[in-house]
C-alpha cells in the first residue's frame, strides 16, 4: 500500500533578483511502514518536499498523494483535517505551548478532534510512558531538557497513532546521545505499529537507523537506495 505519492513536483521560490527550484520535476513513491531518511545540502529541497507532503505548502505544479487523498488540490480546511486526522509533525523548535504541562501538550491534538477528556487523559498517558516520559508528566517545557521537549513533541504527534510522521530537523538542537535514542524511539514506534516516517535531515549520524536513503540536490532526487537499519 502507498503511503505517499508525489508526481512530477515543481516550487521555485524568488530570493533577491534570482529564483531557486527547490522541487525540479521531483516524483516519489513511499510505502505505508517504510521509514524514509530525506538528505540534501541546505536549500537541497527537502524541507520543501516534506511541507508538500504534508500540505504545509504546496507545489507550483504536479501531484501529492496521501493515501487516497490528494492533498494538492484541497482547501485549507480539508488539509487542516487531514493533518489532525493523518499526519503527525514533528519539528526542529519542538513547538511546544510554553504554559501547558507536558500531558496538556500531548492532549491538546486530541482536544482539537473531540476525543472525550478521559480517554485523553490515559492516551496522553501512556504515550508519554511509551517515550520514556513517565513522572514528568506535570512538567511544563521550561522545566524540561532539550531532549525531553522533543519526546513530548514525539508523543504527541504519533498520540494518535497517524498513519503518516513528519519530521523536519528532529536531531538538530539534541546532543549526539539524546539523537540516538530518538532515533532508536522513532525506529520502535515505526516497528510497533507500523507507523512511516520520514524524516528530512541533514545529520549523517540518522541515516543509519532509516531503511530507505533518498539523496537530494537542487531540487531533484540523486539517489535512492535502500539499507539495513542500525
Amino acid at each position: 500500500m502507498t503511503a505517499v505519492r508525489c508526481v512530477d513536483l515543481c516550487k521555485t521560490y524568488r530570493q533577491g533578483d534570482e529564483d531557486i527550484k527547490a522541487l525540479d520535476h521531483l516524483s516519489i513513491e513511499i510505502d505505508s511502514g517504510d521509514f524514509v531518511c530525506l538528505m540534501s545540502p541546505s536549500g537541497g529541497g527537502k524541507t520543501t518536499l516534506l511541507n508538500a507532503i504534508g500540505g504545509l505548502d504546496l507545489p507550483d505544479s504536479g501531484e501529492v498523494w496521501v493515501g487516497d487523498q490528494r492533498v494538492d488540490r484541497m482547501s485549507k480546511g480539508e488539509l487542516a483535517d487531514l493533518r489532525l486526522a493523518n499526519i503527525g509533525f514533528v519539528f526542529q523548535a519542538y513547538n511546544l505551548i510554553p504554559v501547558l504541562t507536558a500531558q496538556e501538550n500531548v492532549e491538546f491534538v486530541m482536544q482539537v478532534q473531540g476525543v472525550p477528556s478521559a480517554e485523553r487523559r490515559s492516551k496522553s498517558l501512556a504515550i508519554l510512558e511509551e517515550v520514556g516520559l513517565e513522572g514528568l508528566e506535570s512538567r511544563r517545557p521550561a522545566e524540561m531538557s532539550g531532549g525531553q521537549q522533543q519526546r513530548v513533541a514525539v508523543a504527541r504527534a504519533i498520540v494518535s497513532r497517524p498513519e503518516l510522521v513528519l519530521a523536519d530537523e528532529p536531531t538538530a538542537n539534541l546532543d549526539s546521545r539524546t539523537s540516538a535514542e530518538l532515533m532508536e524511539l522513532f525506529v520502535a514506534l515505526n516497528e510497533h505499529h507500523n507507523t512511516t516516517f520520514v524524516i528530512a535531515t541533514h545529520d549523517q549520524s540518522v541515516m543509519k537507523y532509516t531503511r530507505r536513503l533518498v539523496r537530494m540536490r537542487d531540487g531533484r532526487i540523486v539517489e535512492d537506495i535502500a539499507q539495513h537499519a542500525a
